[in-house]
């Protein structure tokens, strides 16, 4: 679907009308995998389980499969297919065939960023389901895998359909702290899990997905004194005992279903940090289903992120495994560099302040120079200390600076050229984004213009194209005085330069 229907004003305001516009979407399958699939299916010594092996990686192949498979799951065959491989098994090979042939393929830098993203944190959840439940339930290791993949698969569908609400349901909701329940009303019309839920049911997905669902809109009450209990972390055999004085309870907790609703909980909490209360509360919860202590939960949420952001991370994605110090980046300290302090709460709390201003509507600015000013301010309270904002012109060839922070004056006159500059041109194609470390430094620095290697010495580097109506507009040059980056700061440079193009939007906008 078109993302020139992206509006809260032609969006559905029902949830009938949500159910029947999303069971049309057709999800793009990154080409690469769907080639891949189809020569195993033309292959036949392929075997069902390495079929599906394969279909694994593409988050929407293996949606559509099942799908198809669940489609009429009434009579004789009532269960749905908890797995791809008894879904390719009940679908047969000719039909699995047919149904790849139609569905929608592009290479996968060309697939919307948001869906790539939401897909990427269902993957980032499979990660963590595996790594702590798969092995202590090993004959239900299907169940756990495909149950924690799709759990947020209607979520895609929205993704794809409306990513401006969905970025917009999260700058409000989650930066912004205004009660989901207003937000969601106002954008979609009805609860955006009351939406997941109807998805979850008409496309007939495995039980265990269709039970976390269940919970978290009909049985909250379960949900919340279990949380309640697993808050006294401190004391284990105090919570034994409130369990053991409530056998419903106890036997609720237990259920094995309850592996796909954690492994989510932890992986959307920790896309947006790893400190906050939401996320403290599924490890707490998580650490009372395991029975062991929430330091080792913690231990091992952090060991299944790396191991996510190894296998499935992409270089235009947030994966908050980035937020974290792990081991192999000390190598990069070897020289006695040491990183960026993180920003302090009074900074943040100015960093969120322009952030808010630079999300009003109408646009408060007056001019382009009013607004980047907003945009250069904002990336500073995040901890950048140097920064150069530069204007693109309408023939996207040249770029001139428009604000400078931590830079000599005389930086005000740059003016770059495009044309003869293979990274300027892929940045100015669409919203991108460049980090430089001392991995990749060698490989980007050839395509660096010589001025910017000379005000940004160093080999950490933040570079980012930003747009609005699909033309990039700006592009973004930031670092912390060439040493490595403060994570937080990373994050909340990410962060800022949406609140920038929203921001950009609303002003290019404002006529309207």
């Amino acid at each position: 679907m078109s993302n020139e229907t992206s509006t809260p004003h032609s969006a559905p305001s029902s949830l009938e009308a949500w159910v029947k516009l999303l069971c049309a979407v057709r999800l793009p399958v990154p080409q690469a995998s769907h080639d891949r699939v189809c020569k195993a299916i033309a292959n036949n010594r392929s075997s069902l389980r390495e079929i599906a092996d394969l279909m694994q990686n593409s988050p929407a192949l293996a949606l559509s499969v099942i799908r198809e498979a669940n489609r009429h799951t009434h009579g004789s065959m009532s269960e749905p297919a908890e797995n791809l491989e008894i879904a390719v098994n009940r679908l047969g090979l000719k039909r699995t065939q047919e149904l790849l042939e139609q569905l929608p393929t592009l290479p996968e830098e060309q697939i919307p960023q948001a869906l790539r993203q939401l897909q990427l944190i269902s993957q980032h959840a499979t990660q963590q389901a595996n790594g702590f439940f798969a092995g202590r339930l090993a004959r239900l290791w299907q169940d756990i895998h495909w149950g924690s993949l799709l759990f947020l698969s209607p979520l895609w569908a929205i993704a794809l359909s409306y990513p401006k609400l969905m970025e917009e349901w999260e700058l409000r909701v989650i930066y912004k702290h205004e009660p989901a329940r207003k937000v969601e009303l106002q954008l979609f019309g009805v609860r955006l899990m009351e939406v997941c839920q109807a998805l979850v049911q008409a496309w007939h997905l495995p039980i265990w997905v269709q039970q976390g669902y269940r919970l978290l809109t009909s049985e909250q009450h379960l949900l919340a004194k279990v949380m309640l209990i697993a808050r006294d972390s401190d004391n284990p055999l105090r919570q034994q005992q409130r369990l053991d004085d409530d056998p419903e309870l106890r036997r609720w907790l237990n259920q094995p279903a309850n592996c796909v609703l954690l492994a989510n909980g932890m992986a959307l909490a920790a896309q947006f940090s790893w400190n906050n209360p939401h996320g403290q509360r599924w490890q707490n919860l998580t650490a009372l289903y395991l029975q062991i202590p929430v330091a080792e939960v913690q231990q091992q949420l952090h060991q299944q992120a790396a191991n996510s952001a190894r296998n499935d991370s992409q270089p235009d994605l947030w994966h908050p495994a980035q937020a974290l110090l792990w081991p192999w980046n000390v190598r990069r300290l070897h020289n006695g560099e040491l990183p960026a302090p993180a920003p302090t709460p009074l900074e943040l709390a100015k960093w969120r302040q322009l952030c808010s201003k630079l999300l009003l509507e109408p646009s408060p600015f007056t001019n382009a120079v009013h607004l980047t000013g907003f945009a250069r301010d904002a990336l500073a309270a995040c901890g950048m200390r140097r920064i150069m904002l530069l204007m693109v012109d309408r023939s996207h060839s040249q770029l001139r600076v428009q604000q400078l922070h931590g830079l000599p004056r005389e930086a005000a006159g740059l003016s770059l050229q495009a044309k003869q500059n293979p990274l300027l041109q892929r940045l100015l194609e669409k919203s991108a984004q460049v980090r430089l470390t001392p991995d990749n430094y060698r490989q980007f620095a050839p395509h660096l213009p010589g001025a910017l290697r000379q005000l940004f010495r160093g080999e950490h580097l933040l570079i980012r194209s930003l747009s609005c109506n699909g033309r990039v507009l700006l592009l973004a040059i930031a670092d912390q005085d060439g040493v490595p980056f403060a994570e937080t700061s990373v994050q909340a440079f990410g962060k800022t330069a949406q609140c920038i193009e929203k921001a950009l939007h609303s002003f290019t906008n404002r006529s309207q």
